[in-house]
């Protein structure tokens, strides 16, 4: 599911370009969301062929969990990419929430955001406790059922100060301080909650660390956290200095960015699970505003990484991302497309970050402008 949101943030500024309906694009993409929910659906779902389903999630486990999205073909519910979609919807809507209020798709928009958020909220039923499935790939890819009708495991998995898991309270936290900016226009009181939720969670995923696929070992076959969990704390930190204007986050961004690998590490690739060229790019943006203060030196050490990414998907690094012969960035065989969105999504805020910012784009075979 995760990869999908990205067409959320970078179709309508296109909208005309080379004779494709891009708003069209958007529109069904925002559709698919309301095709994955899960729980009571309302009466204004648009996707007429859904039933409601997973009524008794988190019933065994004592908790409400009832709500959320299913994860692509599958009927389990995985917290880690479904966090980072409600994380890259909400960007989307910060970014470019005009075109896609001028193209009528707002408002599907922000329900395809809060019916993320508001399971998400019941996943988090204590400050150190945390929901990260709901369900067993294993035995939900062995049989081919509809959710309104499937007979398979709704066992229900979390973390907590003894099984951590702070990539997966990291990027949970991020989706909350996310769509609280969101959300402060059109609901200040719902905006204000997530914020809640959004400081407890990052104070969980830097005080217990841990890997969460350790803990919740049953996703190791499917979302396995390859990239630890030190990207989500400062990809957290990142979303919750946007959200707050807190110093302490901005501090934290400076004092941690080279031992959590913000500064040295050069992608090639951003997503669900690697979120280091999403922090450097959030990061940028704050320097480039002048925000940066003493951190100045360390912030420019993002941003250099930052611009490594862009100029690799342009083909103007030392080290470019690879392309098929037509030239789409080309990652793995299975489900290449999320990291062609994602890197057009990043691509495309980058852009309007330099231009805001009247600089040029610094490649080691030149520099672009945005």
């Amino acid at each position: 599911m995760a990869p999908l949101f990205l067409l959320l943030g970078f179709v309508v500024p296109m909208a005309l370009a080379g004779g494709h309906d891009y708003g069209q694009a958007l529109s069904k993409s925002i559709l698919f969301f309301e095709a994955q929910r899960s729980g009571y659906l309302p009466r204004n779902q648009r996707v007429q062929w859904r039933g409601n389903s997973g009524l008794s999630d988190g019933k065994i486990s004592g908790v409400d969990l009832v709500g959320g999205y299913y994860d692509a073909g599958d009927n389990v519910k995985f917290g880690l990419p479904m966090a980072f979609t409600v994380t890259m919807m909400s960007w989307s809507i910060l970014e470019y929430g005009r075109q896609m209020g001028a193209s009528g798709e707002l408002g599907h928009a922000l329900d395809a955001v809060k019916w993320g958020t508001d399971y998400l909220i019941k996943a988090h039923p204590e400050p150190y406790v945390l929901y990260g499935e709901v369900g067993d790939g294993n035995t939900d890819h062995y049989c081919w059922q509809r959710p309104e009708d499937m007979t398979t495991s709704r066992a229900a998995y979390r973390i907590d100060p003894s099984h951590p898991g702070s990539d997966l309270a990291g990027e949970t936290a991020a989706a909350m301080a996310a769509a609280s900016i969101v959300f402060r226009r059109y609901n200040p009181s719902y905006s204000a909650e997530l914020l809640k939720h959004a400081y407890q969670l990052f104070d969980f995923a830097d005080k217990y660390r841990g890997k969460y696929d350790s803990s919740i070992t049953i996703a190791q076959k499917y979302y396995r956290s390859v990239s630890g969990y030190a990207d989500e704390l400062l990809w957290a930190a990142a979303w919750l200095y946007k959200a707050t204007n807190n110093e302490y986050y901005l501090n934290y961004l400076g004092n941690n960015g080279d031992a959590l690998g913000g500064t040295g590490w050069a992608m090639t690739e951003f997503g669900w699970d690697v979120k280091y060229a999403g922090v450097q790019t959030l990061v940028a943006k704050f320097l480039m505003a002048g925000k940066a203060g003493r951190h100045t030196p360390v912030f420019e050490r993002y941003q250099e990484k930052a611009e490594f990414f862009m100029c690799s998907c342009l083909g103007k690094g030392s080290r470019n991302a690879q392309k098929t012969p037509g030239g789409l960035i080309f990652r793995q065989r299975w489900n290449n497309m999320q990291f062609v969105t994602s890197a057009s999504f990043l691509a495309t805020v980058y852009s309007d970050y330099l231009i805001s910012a009247g600089k040029p784009l610094r490649c080691q075979y030149g520099n672009v402008s945005p």
